[in-house]
């Protein structure tokens, strides 16, 4: 689990740092696996002043700021833009729409502070 934390770290500054990718679900997963194998890491990422936040969020209420629910958002629409001038099979795009439709209704419910 600790091995797997520091991927989900690296995972999250990636995602961070590259539009389209999430970046906040992966450090709050990495917070899940060091509360189970490292709980000094896990204070580390909590405390950390630009990581911590959002992970400190979730934690308290399910928030998740708004910014991140609108890229997201953004994000799954034109990936799925993307699908469908690939030329997908409708019954792919179908499953993948209603897939993102769901995950983009759950962010948009979230608290944001």
């Amino acid at each position: 689990m600790f091995a797997a934390g520091w991927l989900c770290v690296g995972l999250g500054i990636f995602g961070i740092i590259m539009p389209g990718m999430p970046g906040t679900v992966f450090l709050i997963l990495a917070a899940w696996l060091f509360s189970r194998s490292s709980p000094r890491f896990e204070a580390w990422l909590l405390g950390h002043p630009k990581l911590g936040p959002s992970v400190r969020a979730w934690r308290a209420n399910g928030a998740v700021p708004r910014w991140a629910q609108l890229v997201a958002t953004g994000s799954m629409m034109a990936s799925f833009g993307i699908l469908v001038m690939l030329g997908l099979s409708l019954p792919v795009l179908g499953m993948i729409g209603v897939a993102f439709i769901a995950v983009s209704a759950y962010l948009l419910t979230r608290p944001t502070a």
